[in-house]
């Protein structure tokens, strides 16, 4: 065979392998990049107001691969449509056709709860292959916006000294009761990868807010994401790819989560990010940058061993229910009383000329009747009042129980989980499976050796809720410190071992 022939044949089979394996390398001193996005709404569930997917964007040096996978779910095993094989058999499947290992694969949970295709595995590998196909050279640049209009800190400070969250799930204490609120981590993370020819191919932008806000209609929606994630897309170069990693949500609600006077809309929640990520993408100035690294570790954490708590919240529903009292009043006559008392304080009863002929005949029949009525109004509020905080404590003793049944199932006090450490150019993140609570991500930002650090929740499993040891003193209050599994050791064992891959990356 002539030697050009046998040189293009040869070329021709590596380049044939190369894309079969994914394993084409950048020219030193570049990245190759490519984006993949796949419709996974189960459009057999109901109504849709606006479509989920998973999404991927394929980054290569000369050396290594980083796979960032977005799912459009509530999480990656555990609740919701997504099994507990679904990420180990998307990695394997993953380095059997392009050969990517499992620890270069991040997969991050979004957190809304729209209905998914049952399998989407298939999906996810799809996407994985249409970046693969795609890989471009690409510049990067990283930065951060901000947004502190579209969520609220969940939880809330009583004067007694306890804490309660904002959920649909049950009533909030009287305002006279609360104290304060907990802060937000306003910050978006953001990189911005350019073709070589200036478009922009794709943005990863990391925030935290549960994204649970809905839309009007109770159609099935991706939620804040959706939108934010189409505005960000529709206002850059054409078929750009914006893909979201949730951060440190636990604790974080859409702004105005129980009102009860507007439709609930997550659009204009969504359009808010879109617009404030976009603002920070334009400041972003891409260059040639190869620095490229993603690591994957196991941290093995304690498990807690709930039963002391949950025997004092039996007690202390035992008090509460002693303290329920008989009333003359049902609902019916509470609430014809209250607007009456709330109308016309001074003179609720009848018109305020009765009162003056009771005073100038020296009788006090008018006064007497508003006495004992105001009474049964405050024992009827006094057992609603009761009532609200059995509920909640009745809801949340279900999620300690339910964790600590499962601890004794497993016959296990720990849990492993898989950290991941990535770095973008500028841009560096760190991982965790869990629901972290919004203090945890500021902490670990705040430690970083890095000026741009972000944390993800949702990552590559999922373990419930993950409060601080503060929050966790409370357990029984909230979700977040009852839907857990953890012991309170956790934090500082986490927030070392993300120290540690932080300094190395």
């Amino acid at each position: 065979m002539p030697s050009n022939l046998l040189r293009c044949t040869l070329g021709l089979m590596l380049l044939c392998c190369g894309l079969a394996s994914g394993l084409q390398g950048a020219e030193p001193g570049k990245l190759l990049a490519g984006t993949g996005k796949v419709d996974i709404t189960d459009y057999s569930a109901g109504p849709v107001a606006d479509p989920m997917y998973v999404k991927a964007i394929v980054i290569k040096d000369d050396s290594q691969t980083a796979v960032l996978i977005s799912v459009d779910a509530v999480a990656i095993g555990e609740i919701g449509r997504i099994n507990g094989d679904y990420l180990p058999t998307t990695r394997k499947r993953l380095e059997a056709e392009l050969n990517i290992p499992p620890t270069s694969v991040l997969v991050n949970a979004s957190h809304c709860h729209g209905v998914i295709l049952p399998d989407i595995t298939d999906h996810t590998v799809q996407a994985a292959k249409q970046a693969v196909d795609q890989l471009t050279p690409v510049t990067i640049g990283a930065g951060r916006g901000s947004e502190d209009r579209i969520m609220e800190n969940r939880r809330l400070k009583l004067k007694s000294g306890k804490e309660v969250d904002v959920r649909h799930a049950y009533s909030l204490p009287p305002d006279e009761e609360i104290a304060g609120v907990a802060e937000t981590d306003p910050e978006i993370g953001v990189v911005r990868l350019n073709r070589e020819n200036g478009e922009t191919l794709a943005v990863i932008y990391n925030f935290a807010c549960h994204p649970i806000q809905g839309v009007p209609s109770g159609a099935n929606t991706a939620d804040i994401i959706g939108y934010s994630s189409k505005v960000i897309e529709d206002n850059l170069s054409d078929g750009t790819l914006a893909m979201f990693l949730q951060g440190c949500a636990g604790d974080i609600n859409p702004a105005y989560y129980k009102d009860v006077d507007h439709p609930r809309s997550a659009e204009p929640l969504g359009n808010l990010l879109g617009l404030s990520t976009l603002k920070a993408v334009r400041q972003i100035e891409c260059k040639a940058d190869d620095r490229l690294e993603i690591m994957n570790e196991s941290l093995t954490l304690p498990r807690s061993d709930l039963a002391d708590r949950i025997a004092e919240l039996d007690a202390e529903e035992k008090l509460l229910l002693s303290k329920l009292r008989g009333t003359t009043l049902n609902f019916k006559t509470f609430m014809a009383l209250t607007v009456k008392y709330k109308l016309s304080p001074e003179f609720p009863s009848h018109y305020s000329h009765r009162y003056f002929y009771d005073e100038a005949q020296d009788r006090a029949d008018l006064k007497t009747l508003d006495a004992q009525n105001k009474r049964a109004m405050q024992a009827y509020l006094q057992n609603i009042f009761i009532m609200e905080q059995l509920t909640r404590l009745q809801t949340n003793r279900a999620l300690l129980k339910k964790h600590q049944q499962q601890m004794v199932d497993s016959g296990k006090r720990t849990i492993d989980v898989e950290l991941v450490g990535l770095r973008i150019g500028d841009f560096v993140l760190v991982t965790f499976p869990g629901e972290l609570t919004s203090p945890i991500g500021m902490n670990i930002k705040k430690k970083s050796p890095h000026d741009l650090t972000f944390v993800a929740g949702y990552t590559n499993g999922y373990i419930y809720y993950c409060p601080t040891v503060e929050q966790m003193q409370n357990r029984g209050g909230a979700q977040e410190d009852s839907d857990c599994l953890l012991a309170p050791q956790w934090q500082a064992m986490f927030e070392t071992k993300a120290a540690e891959m932080l300094g190395r990356l």
